[in-house]
């Protein structure tokens, strides 16, 4: 968090995390018995409820709370956490990242306050081993992915879970009508008017409704005592392991499956450590602690006390439990803290993909960032339709909360399976702990996941059928589009132009440089991409200011506004072209900036005031790279004043404001022809003995070519599939072809005008 943790700011955000991240989690005891099913024979024994109970109260003993509240929550990124915070370590850490900006000759694009990549300890044969060996590179990879395919498939699913259990019970004890005929409308109606207001500031639920998801938790536990003290005081000794030893002993391959609806009883354990970055390793263990644990605890305890003493009502609704006078309010609320688990699914599903996005593992959507003071929450209209669609294809499909649990559960323990595999390699490369400490964990956790993981499996045909087959389309998708971005970013490495035919072109560049600046957009950082100088030669002409302007990812969660622009030159001054690398996070939301051509514009007059200065030169392939930055020790090389005025006289712009376009005639100058429109103003500051006549010279050409007009200069792909290559390559480019296709453009965030963008075609073979 950006805030200094006090205790006060610490309980806020107890408070807070209680709708975002325990809404789910709270919620879980409306379907965990309900959809359980030992068999379709008799009644289950008063023995089998003890041992159920012993399951699940070590479970949520174990997993939750000691894996992740005590071990797990201490391996965040920079404060954040989920599986891509994981991975994101491991690529710093032991350069394990296949990502193409994840690269050896990338990293001195990382600057040491963000977490450079470690040198220390490179005699570690575990770390050699790592980083020799591609396969578990690739390995790595997609663990990951893999990771983000369940948080994608938990929120198409669990909304489904969530309202359809809590309006079952208005049909059974309020209604008294037949299973499923009001339960599914009703939860139809609720989950389409709760992605169709997603764009309306539902990402406020959680927090906001932080008090509903609190009384519900009281509810539940003091139902649990209710119920203890009234049906079954000695249910206690059901705690004892040995009841889930016995419990174990009496299953067969038929109902094997039945342990994993015990999953349920922590869905949202993921969660915890996925919106670690929303709030404090503080919050959630208070929150977690005091709160959400003792009350679910209470709550199962309660739950079987009563169902000990009515054996026949084992496997209906939560609300048979409920003591009848209060069953309306009882569904009303259940109904709410069901919308607000939702809510916080939904959430974190817009997140993990706006990281899968970041890190070039997603095909393009649109992002929207839904609040200023909250890092990371985001609304992809895209991701939300789908998630309505497959929400209610599943309701509608299963009608049932045995076969839905079935399929949640697959999705829980997977996810829960590939952080147990990832955690080792942290405990032994990033805390240096050792390997024997790295293999208590995982053979620890990863024997009782396992043996849910069993479970899961067993149950393929009664739900858990569509967790494969979505992880598959998923998987396929990201890895198809990971393989054409790095084999589309190889081939620009491949046949990049050297700096050296560029400058044989003299300070002219082969070409009539006309007013204005030209923004060519590549995604190298080193050398001239391909498509420029196809365009150079076919058409001599071009701006009087050039910037290769490249976005990098790289592997941290954000980065400092101060350290997000490396600004140099390519080759001397006089050529007045520069190069500007942006780089981001995977939770930033830098190429979602209304006024990014201003903050350009901006930060390369602070280079060219500050470039003979030396200041935070860092070494580079072509040259020095500057990390410009607001340093209050420097005055600013141009400073921002009102609006510019229009100009609309000059026939060479065009006013995007009103739709009026005037070209030159000439049909040379026609495609080079900048964009003027509505933007901030700069001055030259006041004279000053210290700033060289060079330097004023240069910032004075680069703001008369701003006033001139923008151009922006983009590659336009079109790809063909490699003679020769096996059927599963090819499959890969087809559909990475087809997403290319049909994706949003690259730059369709900036804000660019059609009449101001030029696209140059380029042929991919690859």
């Amino acid at each position: 968090m950006l805030q200094k943790e006090t205790w006060q700011n610490t309980l806020s955000l107890s408070f807070q995390s209680l709708g975002v991240v325990y809404g789910h989690l709270s919620v879980a005891p409306l379907y965990v018995f309900g959809s359980m099913s030992l068999s379709p024979k008799e009644i289950i024994s008063e023995e089998e409820l003890y041992g159920l109970l012993s399951f699940i109260f070590w479970t949520l003993t174990l997993i939750p709370l000691l894996k992740y509240i005590f071990i797990v929550l201490q391996a965040d990124d920079n404060g954040e956490g989920g599986t891509f915070a994981l991975y994101s370590l491991l690529c710093r850490h032991a350069k394990v990242g296949l990502l193409p900006n994840y690269q050896i000759s990338n990293h001195e694009l990382l600057t040491d306050d963000m977490g450079s990549f470690s040198e220390m300890n490179m005699e570690s044969k575990a770390r050699k081993v790592f980083q020799s060996h591609t396969t578990f590179h690739y390995l790595l990879l997609s663990m990951a992915l893999l990771g983000s395919c369940m948080v994608i498939e938990d929120g198409a699913l669990n909304p489904a879970l969530s309202v359809f259990s809590a309006s079952s019970g208005l049909e059974q004890s309020v209604l008294n009508v037949p299973t499923g005929s009001v339960a599914v409308p009703l939860t139809c109606v609720i989950l389409i008017g709760l992605f169709v207001l997603q764009p309306y500031g539902t990402h406020k639920i959680g927090s906001m409704f932080a008090p509903i998801v609190i009384i519900w938790l009281l509810f539940i536990g003091g139902l649990g005592l209710y119920n203890i003290f009234c049906w079954n005081h000695l249910v206690f000794h059901a705690l004892c392991p040995k009841y889930m030893y016995n419990f174990m002993k009496t299953l067969d391959l038929k109902n094997w499956g039945s342990l994993s609806s015990i999953l349920l009883c922590i869905t949202g354990s993921e969660a915890m450590f996925a919106d670690l970055g929303h709030f404090s390793q503080k919050s959630i263990k208070i929150g977690f602690g005091f709160m959400v644990y003792p009350s679910l605890v209470l709550c199962y305890l309660g739950q079987t006390a009563y169902l000990s003493r009515n054996l026949e009502k084992f496997g209906t609704h939560f609300i048979s439990c409920v003591p009848r006078c209060i069953h309306g309010p009882f569904t009303v609320l259940a109904i709410l803290a069901s919308i607000v688990g939702s809510q916080a699914i939904i959430t974190g599903t817009f997140s993990v993909v706006n990281q899968c996005l970041a890190l070039g593992c997603f095909p393009r959507v649109k992002v929207i960032h839904t609040s200023k003071n909250i890092r990371g929450r985001v609304y992809i209209p895209e991701v939300n339709w789908i998630l309505m669609a497959l929400c209610l294809i599943s309701l509608v499909a299963f009608r049932d909360i045995e076969d839905l649990g079935n399929a949640i559960g697959l999705v829980v323990i997977t996810g829960m399976l590939i952080t147990t595999c990832l955690m080792p390699l942290i405990i032994t490369l990033l805390w240096k702990k050792g390997i024997f400490i790295a293999a208590c964990f995982a053979i620890s956790f990863g024997s009782i996941e396992a043996l849910y993981f069993s479970a899961c499996l067993s149950n393929f045909l009664k739900g858990a059928w569509i967790i494969v087959i979505l992880s598959l389309i998923l998987m396929f998708t990201m890895i198809s589009w990971h393989y054409g971005s790095t084999k589309k970013y190889q081939y620009d490495l491949e046949n990049k132009v050297s700096i050296k035919w560029l400058t044989s072109l003299g300070p002219s560049l082969g070409a009539v440089r006309v007013p204005g600046i030209g923004f060519i957009y590549t995604d190298l950082v080193t050398g001239i991409p391909a498509f420029f100088s196809h365009f150079i030669i076919n058409i001599p002409a071009y701006h009087q200011v050039l910037v290769f302007v490249s976005f990098v990812s790289v592997p941290v969660p954000y980065i400092p506004p101060d350290k997000r622009h490396l600004i140099g030159r390519i080759y001397r001054k006089e050529y007045r072209v520069y190069r500007c690398i942006i780089r981001y996070g995977y939770r930033d939301n830098v190429k979602d900036s209304n006024d990014f051509e201003d903050q350009l514009i901006f930060k390369l007059g602070e280079f060219i005031s500050t470039e003979d200065m030396g200041l935070e030169l860092n070494s580079h392939v072509e040259g020095r790279v500057t990390v410009v930055g607001d340093q209050k020790q420097i005055k600013a090389g141009l400073i921002p004043i009102d609006e510019a005025d229009l100009n609309l006289g000059d026939p060479s712009f065009v006013d995007r404001e009103n739709g009026d376009t005037q070209l030159r005639d000439d049909q040379l100058q026609s495609a080079i022809v900048p964009v003027k429109r509505k933007k901030v103003r700069f001055v030259l500051p006041p004279e000053s003995p210290e700033m060289p006549a060079s330097v004023v010279e240069e910032l004075q050409e680069l703001l008369d070519a701003r006033d001139s007009g923008t151009a922006y200069l983009l590659g336009h792909s079109r790809f063909v599939v490699r003679n020769g290559s096996n059927l599963l390559k090819k499959l890969l480019i087809l559909v990475y072809i087809f997403l290319e296709r049909n994706c949003r453009g690259p730059l369709v965030a900036l804000d660019i005008p059609h009449v101001a963008l030029l696209k140059v075609g380029t042929l991919y073979t690859i």
